[in-house]
């Protein structure tokens, strides 16, 4: 699995954690910056990582900001794709299980390193329940950006 991942400066130290961890376990993981904690604007970096997902370059995306929030808007703005932004295990849980998420968004004011960690694996690890009622529900929000 190939995962996108992206920040901006608030959570440039958050978002090396991640990729290094991911890296441990095996995943491919591209970077789409920031590299500097040099002030940035965050729907940069979302967006090329929303984007790489939403072509199939990458399979999944992982987005940082100093909330979670901005980068987790910036990336809904893209067609196709699902950012659940996650500041507990259980949501990692449900949203892959009941959305079918294909995008993360972490914010490093928000979340420790340690409990960031937790969430991303449980995120990756979890698959889609594939229930006729979620899909249903998951065609409709799509069917919202047309």
């Amino acid at each position: 699995m190939k995962i996108a991942i992206g920040c901006d400066h608030g959570a440039l130290e958050l978002k090396n954690r991640v990729k290094e961890h991911l890296e441990k376990r095996g995943f491919a993981v591209e970077d789409f910056g920031t590299y500097t904690a040099c002030s940035c604007d965050y729907p940069d970096f979302a967006a090329a990582a929303a984007r790489a997902v939403a072509s199939g370059e990458c399979d999944k995306g992982i987005v940082l900001c100093t909330t979670g929030i901005g980068v987790s808007i910036s990336a809904n703005k893209i067609p196709g794709i699902r950012c659940a932004l996650l500041s507990d295990v259980w949501s990692a849980k449900m949203t892959r299980l009941h959305n079918d998420t294909n995008m993360m968004a972490l914010g490093a004011g928000v979340v420790g390193p340690n409990l960031a960690l937790e969430i991303v694996d449980v995120w990756v690890d979890t698959a889609f329940s594939g229930e006729e009622r979620h899909q249903r529900r998951i065609d409709k929000v799509m069917a919202l950006e047309k």
